[in-house]
């Protein structure tokens, strides 16, 4: 059935307030302008949740650098969508005020805030404030932009539109994602990913300023089925008082109809919301994957996300029905949390694995939201056209509220993943030997002590046991404690270490061990006789009370007789009196020398080796610090990545209890379940509008 083409009744033009000041239309737009419109409201919307998701890619990296805790990330989040929530509220003005200029302004100061607030944030409290900011601005705006879709889309073309418009979510992540995959490797600083967020958001501010319209509100406070609608509704917009058309507007969305489906999509979508957000301190803390890593991995979603929407949306309108697409979304997204919560505690999981598992949330979440979208707005249309930003301003306060009361409990149901971004990457690092502040050899200390522990115990007990020995190899230098390791009977080294050792000189040394050798026994024979004695032979040697006194000592310290004890004292007396000087006074060091170092060269070189390596590290502060710091927090940051899987988990569980609960509230909602009904429907409401408009002809043509 056609409308007739009879020319419609002479309609005078409602007044407006056009330009790019006003944005308001006096006609609904034809093909052209009304899909130049809609693109931009798409764009704009993409450009919103791209501005909202930005921190997300770079969340372990702006952790760092603003000395943020995991736990101070999230209430980041929180406080933004709380601030959100407030403004969706506010944002329910948009029926008196209009849509368009929220939207366009919008842009702006998010733009703004985005490239000079958040990149330009020295502190995480001025982060804080800036991105509190932002979210107000865009609690707004995420509430007006889907109320200019309704608008300019009749419901036989909803799904469709709000496919597209979903698109904004997704697109906004898919393009966070993609930015940051192929840009943090030569940009590494945070700030760059802002500052592209920020100079994309007022470029599409202008393109806004320059394209973006609105319908005026005798025009938008009209329920549209299909396009065929728009002559009926520009008849009647001359009679329609836009301020009456909104009265008791908040009172006509507080239903049970409006409120639980808001509920449920809201719930529904924490594992959208967590994905968002902390995908990259998930695949970080868990799998150990890199920043770029796990934002190529969130291409898979965003990616296909886009492409189920748009489908999706095509198909819902072409079967006019909402609720199966919803229903069957919703089941295979359940199914993919499920698999994604198994596989979380599988260390074995491949990156493969995880995208088809992806595949599954991304495509049922798609099947479900675009449809959901458009049976939610036919759902207010139904109690008053005039109230849709009303309608949504209550689905959009619901959703951030559900969101800050998930994020709360997130903080305790994932206490070990805030351990492993407050202390896991300092830990790492000083296990791995990179801490900034300490030296090359520093470092390589720490590092070996934290691989093998029982290096300090085993420094500690060769210190204690041989202690002797150390001091002693203390006082040889490096290259004669080298030559002895290559060589033990290396004479030269020998020399060279008793010279080091007895602080003689080598040539001393030399001497020593040359008399010592060439006139043994006599040494011996004059290490028997009293230092007395000695001294008054040296001051006459034809003593002969000294003579018998020193025959006495001989013959009593080798137990001999008289005669043998005078013929050892007569061969004595043979040795230069200069030799017996140097060995007077230089044979005892050498002595005392020689038993150190025979001493020393009785403990395992492995045991010096390793005093040598790691006993002067030991003693020093800074490497005493770093391994008590790892002795404090490592056994912490260990458990914590033993923890992390299984709380993890926990939480995505949670989020498939979600899924669970969204579907019995899909039956709240209005529309058919049988695609034959729903075509019964829209063919009498294509009667209806025939005879709206032939009475309309009838009464224009008795009045001329």
């Amino acid at each position: 059935m056609t409308v007739s083409s009879a020319a419609p009744p002479p309609v005078s033009a409602i007044p407006v307030r056009g330009g790019i000041w006003g944005r308001q239309l006096d006609r609904y737009p034809s093909h052209g302008p009304r899909a130049l419109y809609l693109g931009i409201v798409v764009l704009a919307t993409i450009t919103l949740y791209y501005e909202l998701y930005v921190q997300g890619s770079v969340a372990t990296q702006l952790a760092a650098s603003l000395h943020m805790t995991l736990v101070y990330l999230i209430s980041i989040s929180i406080v933004g969508n709380a601030v959100g929530a407030l403004a969706s509220v506010v944002a329910g003005l948009a029926d008196r005020w209009g849509r368009a200029n929220l939207v366009v302004y919008g842009l702006a100061l998010t733009g703004a805030l985005v490239l000079f607030g958040l990149a330009g944030a020295h502190s995480k409290a001025l982060y804080l404030v800036m991105f509190a900011a932002v979210s107000f601005v865009e609690g707004i705006i995420l509430v007006a932009t889907p109320a200019l879709i309704r608008d300019f889309s009749p419901q036989l073309g909803r799904a469709s539109a709000m496919g597209f418009w979903t698109l904004g979510p997704v697109v906004g992540s898919l393009v966070v994602s993609e930015v940051a995959s192929h840009t943090l490797v030569r940009h590494p600083d945070w700030q760059y990913q802002f500052r592209v967020c920020g100079v994309v958001g007022l470029v599409v501010f202008v393109l806004a300023f320059l394209g973006l319209r609105e319908l005026a509100p005798q025009l938008r406070d009209q329920l549209m089925v299909s396009l065929r609608d728009r002559t009926l509704i520009e008849a009647r917009a001359r009679g329609i008082d836009p301020e009456q058309a909104v009265a008791g507007h908040w009172r006509q969305m507080l239903r049970l109809d409006i409120i639980g489906p808001a509920f449920a999509i809201s719930v529904y979508l924490l594992f959208y919301y967590i994905a968002v957000g902390l995908f990259v301190v998930f695949f970080a803390t868990t799998f150990g994957y890199s920043e770029d890593r796990a934002n190529a991995l969130a291409n898979w979603y965003w990616g296909f996300q886009c492409i189920a929407l748009v489908l999706t949306g095509l198909l819902s309108d072409w079967l006019r029905v909402r609720k199966p697409f919803m229903v069957l979304g919703g089941v295979i997204s359940s199914v993919g949390i499920a698999l994604f919560a198994i596989a979380t505690t599988h260390p074995a999981t491949t990156y493969y694995h995880f995208v088809v598992i992806i595949l599954l949330i991304s495509i049922g979440s798609a099947i479900a939201f675009a449809s959901w979208m458009a049976g939610f707005t036919e759902t207010v249309e139904s109690h008053n056209p005039a109230a849709t930003a009303t309608g949504l301003a209550v689905w959009g306060s619901t959703l951030r509220t559900v969101v800050v009361v998930a994020l709360i409990g997130l903080i305790a149901v994932i206490p070990a993943a805030s351990t492993l971004v407050d202390q896991g990457s300092e830990v790492a690092a000083a296990a791995a030997g990179a801490t900034p502040i300490l030296t090359a050899d520093e470092n390589a200390a720490v590092k070996a002590v934290a691989a093998d522990p029982t290096i300090v115990t085993r420094v500690q007990a060769i210190a204690s046991q041989d202690s002797a020995q150390l001091a002693t190899a203390q006082q040889l230098t490096a290259q004669t404690q080298v030559a002895l390791a290559a060589n033990p009977n290396d004479a030269a080294a020998q020399v060279q270490a008793l010279s080091e050792i007895s602080g003689l000189t080598a040539a001393q040394v030399t001497q020593v061990l040359t008399l010592g050798t060439q006139d043994q026994t006599q040494l011996a024979t004059a290490q028997a006789i009293d230092t007395s004695t000695q001294a008054a032979l040296q001051a006459n040697p034809n003593d002969t009370a000294a003579q018998a006194k020193a025959v006495g000592d001989i013959a009593t310290a080798f137990h001999i007789s008289a005669a043998a004890a005078t013929a050892r004292f007569q061969a004595l007396a043979l040795v230069p009196t200069a030799d017996l000087a140097l060995l007077a006074t230089d044979a005892k060091p050498v002595q005392t020398a020689a038993t150190q170092l025979k001493a020393l060269a009785a403990v395992p070189a492995a045991d010096l080796a390793l005093v040598q390596k790691y006993g002067g590290a030991l003693q020093d502060a800074k490497v005493l610090a770093e391994l008590q710091y790892l002795q404090t927090e490592g056994p912490i940051v260990a458990q914590a990545q033993k923890d992390d899987p299984g709380q993890w988990q926990t939480w995505w569980w949670i989020c498939f209890a979600g899924g669970v609960l969204f579907l019995p509230f899909v039956w709240l909602l209005k529309g058919r379940w049988s695609p034959a009904k729903a075509r019964e429907d829209a063919a009498a409401h294509h009667d209806a509008v025939r005879r709206e408009l032939k009475a309309l002809r009838q009464a224009a043509a008795s009045g001329e």
